[in-house]
């Protein structure tokens, strides 16, 4: 699997057979000039995921890629045409599986309305959870790991880490930290001992 991180919570997964384009977001930056893409996936609608004034542009440069969303993302799409996933249910993309995983968002405060949330297990293989700790149903090979949002502490991070133990942990989710490298020492230091830990050039295709 090729993967490569635009910053925040969007990565671009190229399997082979699929080009997949996850949460683009209002945090990342890069992924405006992706082309030849199968689908474009957002496991929920607040805007570090979902930037809808770039998704028009990037759907027209895309003009055969699936738009395919949660629940609560549906609401919020008017008149884009898209495809809603819910939890427990699985999408054939261009060769590739993505199996929808979790279903509701991370707690960030009880006062805050707990919104839904997809986490999408690409190939078996490739987990990015959105905003939210989802267990896989088994062992994967990468985990895409939140590492610092208003919902998580990284003693949880770490103990999600633990529990996937995953051969690689790729970091996301770092935007609101300025200086995430002290994170990534924790999950490096405390993650399971057969887990690498690979932190990936922003832009830049890396085989994972």
């Amino acid at each position: 699997m090729q993967i490569t991180h635009f910053g925040h919570s969007c990565v671009l997964l190229d399997t082979g057979s699929a080009r997949l384009l996850l949460d683009p977001g209002s945090f990342s930056a890069g992924f405006e000039s992706v082309r030849g893409l199968d689908a474009v996936l957002v496991t929920h609608q607040h805007p570090d995921h979902l930037d809808t004034d770039r998704l028009g542009p990037l759907l027209d440069a895309n003009p055969d890629a699936r738009l395919i969303v949660d629940g609560g993302t549906a609401a919020q799409l008017d008149h884009v045409p898209h495809e809603v996933a819910a939890p427990g249910s699985a999408v054939e993309i261009a060769g590739a599986r993505v199996d929808v995983l979790g279903g509701e968002h991370a707690v960030i405060h009880p006062d805050i309305p707990v919104i839904a949330n997809n986490a999408y297990l690409v190939d078996g293989t490739h987990l990015h959870p959105g905003d939210a700790f989802t267990p896989p149903d088994g062992p994967v090979e990468v985990l895409f790991l939140p590492t610092g949002a208003p919902w998580l502490k990284v003693s949880e991070a770490v103990e999600y880490l633990r529990a996937v133990a995953p051969r690689t942990a790729i970091p996301i989710h770092e935007a609101v930290l300025a200086r995430p490298a002290m994170h990534y020492g924790m999950f490096e230091k405390l993650g399971p001992e057969e887990t690498a830990l690979r932190v990936l050039d922003r832009e830049t295709a890396t085989e994972a």
